[in-house]
């Protein structure tokens, strides 16, 4: 998750790795989609032995959604998917999916780092 400040640029160091790895994922969905990726499969990727599929934790917003277009309802205790970006004031947060703004926070267990 990235911290963003609304009254500064973001070109942080991490922000641009996040944002160029994210291209890159999206730039190899769309080539899948268009069926040209098998032939540019990269030669040099690793090669993953004894391998397994595995959950890791990751941060991620629960809480009592309303206006959500797919969990509908008002009040709707949801868990989101990845938490990519949260503004500094914790006013608003994007999540691999779809931007939220952000109520109360009761708890106040959000300390971010700047």
């Amino acid at each position: 998750m990235l911290v963003i400040d609304w009254n500064k640029p973001n070109k942080d160091e991490c922000f641009e790795l996040q944002l160029q790895r994210l291209k890159a994922l999206v730039a190899d969905m769309e080539a899948v989609q268009q069926q040209k990726m098998q032939k540019a499969l990269p030669e040099v990727a690793p090669i993953l032995e004894q391998w397994a599929l595995t959950c890791r934790p990751t941060l991620c917003l629960t809480g009592l959604s309303t206006g959500h277009p797919r969990l509908v309802g008002k009040d709707r205790s949801i868990i989101t998917s990845d938490l990519q970006l949260v503004s500094a004031d914790q006013t608003w947060a994007r999540t691999t999916t779809r931007w939220y703004r952000l109520g109360l926070n009761e708890d106040n267990l959000l300390r971010l780092h700047s």
